[in-house]
């Protein structure tokens, strides 16, 4: 993160409070839940954990260079002549020539002859301890895989892609979250309106009865009715301040610290409804498909590797001597060369792996094929159900509307002792039902278009 980043991150957090202070908007919260979101940051992390294999599998074509330093001490023959040889200080006398030299003389007979050639050169095979320093730096470099590094280099890239769009999915789905616990709040206040007003109605209406009472107009039991009903709308409304409670809570989570306030949207009602084609082209389950389709096609290729022969090139640069880094320019040493191999038989093996391959690349295929008739479908049945309880909404408006007006003639209707107490409260109790089951409705309708904005990723 850029110092800059820093510096706007930390006054974003350090201002939320002033945010909080006058209503947090949606606008805000949703910058917030971007830089704040545990969830959000851990998938970052795993895309950037994604970054570094891509970095890796690329990194397999520019080969290894390694730097090795020996330290030896031996008295083994071949140890010590091997040394001597590295190190270019092999002299005639470590081949035994001392004894060649003193039986010089008798060369010239067959007898002679054939002890001299008996003779075990000392020096050669009972050499003194010696030691060796051994400096070396070796590069290898794969020329060419068959294809292998570059497949394995396309796929780490497909990996990051998926990684990209696991992110971008929990975004979404914490988006998604987030609006909806600002429509629930919506809402929810709007429910708690509409039963405060029906509170004070009750307390109205309890009023009345006291005075009716008083006059002989009314009963006792007509006043413990309304005070019954008034307990029970107050139940009711400790329930909804409780789940405002509740959805504070729940964003406080969501943005990664305390929410005391926010600011409701102007409508209750989330009206942006993304078309099919939309949904389609951007749901990123189907792009997730897509790109593990073009996996399994870069996994044939590698499969297909093994019939094509392997080439590899290397180049060594050392020097020796009996002594740590002595006569180190004297004594250096140069080698290259390079490395082919090609595997003509294993028994079927790669034929049955490379049809395995091909396999799978056709199953990939068609369950991605599967998975696009499934979120079509999907989409559909949201539509439809969209549809359905507009359709509800609608009609529980006008039933609402019907039972305020109903309630209000019950209790006129009581004040001239044409309908009982009994009558007024039933009346009521179907008025708040009607709320509750408007609110209920337009919770589902909400969260319909929601599931239908992530479906599609948040495109309207």
């Amino acid at each position: 993160m850029t110092t800059i980043s820093r510096v706007l991150s930390a006054s974003l957090i350090l201002g939320s409070c002033h945010l909080f202070a006058a209503g947090l908007s949606l606008p805000q919260a949703l910058e917030l839940l971007e830089n704040q979101n545990l969830e959000i940051k851990a998938a970052a992390l795993d895309l950037q954990s994604a970054h570094s294999d891509v970095t890796i599998a690329h990194g397999y074509n520019y080969g290894s260079l390694d730097f090795t330093e020996n330290a030896v001490r031996s008295n083994d023959a071949g140890n010590v002549f091997g040394f001597k040889l590295s190190s270019r200080q092999a002299n005639f006398g470590d081949f035994g020539f001392n004894e060649f030299l003193s039986q010089i003389g008798s060369i010239g007979t067959p007898t002679g002859q054939q002890q001299l050639l008996a003779t075990q050169p000392k020096d050669l095979n009972y050499p003194g301890y010696q030691n060796f320093f051994q400096s070396k730096l070796t590069y290898m470099l794969p020329l060419y895989t068959g294809g292998k590094l570059s497949s394995y280099g396309e796929i780490s890239e497909k990996m990051e892609k998926i990684k990209k769009l696991d992110a971008d999915q929990i975004k979404t789905e914490k988006i998604y979250e987030t609006r909806k616990s600002y429509y629930d709040m919506a809402l929810l206040q709007h429910s708690i309106d509409q039963i405060t007003i029906i509170r004070s109605n009750i307390a109205t209406l309890e009023h009345t009865t006291e005075v009716m009472i008083q006059e002989g107009y009314a009963k006792k039991v007509d006043l413990l009715e309304v005070e019954s009903k008034k307990a029970n709308v107050e139940r009711t409304l400790t329930e909804m301040e409780a789940n405002k409670k509740l959805l504070y809570h729940y964003l406080s989570f969501l943005l990664n610290q305390e929410v005391q306030e926010i600011e409701l949207p102007s409508n209750d009602r989330a009206s942006s409804i993304p078309n099919e084609s939309d949904v389609l082209a951007n749901n990123i389950d189907l792009q997730k498909a897509a790109e593990g389709l073009k996996i399994r096609g870069k996994m044939v290729d590698l499969a297909y590797a093994p019939f094509l022969p392997q080439i590899g090139a290397f180049a060594e640069a050392s020097s020796a001597n009996d002594t740590f880094l002595g006569n180190f320019n004297e004594h250096k040493g140069y080698t290259i060369g390079a490395k082919l191999s090609w595997n003509l038989f294993n028994g079927g093996v790669d034929n049955g792996a490379l049809e395995k391959a091909r396999i799978e690349k056709l199953k990939t295929a068609t369950q991605v094929e599967l998975a696009k008739k499934g979120i079509a479908l999907q989409y559909d049945k949201i539509r439809t159900e969209i549809e359905s309880l507009d359709s509800q909404v609608k009609s529980l408006e006008k039933e609402l509307e019907l039972a305020e007006a109903i309630y209000k003639n019950y209790e006129g209707r009581y004040h001239e002792h044409l309908a009982s107490m009994s009558d007024v409260i039933i009346k009521q109790s179907g008025q708040i039902e009607k709320v509750l089951n408007l609110q209920s409705v337009k919770n589902q309708r909400n969260e319909r278009i929601f599931a239908l904005e992530k479906l599609s990723n948040g495109a309207k």
